[in-house]
């Protein structure tokens, strides 16, 4: 079985949307496939529009799971909750997951959202599950 890798990014200001997109090009560069478990619709449809248009010259072949379509060739799903119907071994957690989900994928991006007092208390307590679930978090660079 291998360990999954969990990586802290630092979020300074609320702008999750451009961050999103970055990874999933930099996963898929490296030919991994991945899953973006997103809040809620809104923020889904959003991602989705975005990942269309958000930088000129560039497209990343996504799919929003909205239960309509189908996603098992996608190498990049966007969906509201915990599953994985393209075979990701990358998780980006646009919203927290349970640790039995992210124990699914080799590689896992979870955000450090310093910007907000509250929500910056919540990543240092996923930061500490983590590690006492012997997941060994790491804060990215």
């Amino acid at each position: 079985m291998t360990l999954t890798r969990v990586e802290f990014i630092k979020l300074e200001k609320p702008e999750k949307a451009r961050l999103l997109c970055e990874l999933s090009e930099d996963f898929l560069a490296n030919g991994q496939r991945v899953v973006i478990v997103v809040q809620d619709d809104n923020q889904g449809v959003t991602l989705d529009r975005f990942m269309w248009s958000w930088q000129k010259g560039s497209f990343i072949p996504h799919a929003y799971d909205n239960g309509a379509v189908e996603c098992i060739d996608e190498p990049v799903v966007i969906t509201l909750s915990e599953e994985n119907n393209n075979g990701a071994d990358t998780l980006i957690m646009g919203k927290p997951c349970s640790l039995d989900f992210i124990r699914r994928f080799q590689s896992v991006v979870d955000f450090a959202e310093v910007y907000d007092d509250r929500l910056a208390e919540e990543s240092r307590g996923r930061f500490a599950a983590y590690r006492e679930a012997g997941l060994e978090p790491r804060l990215r660079q």
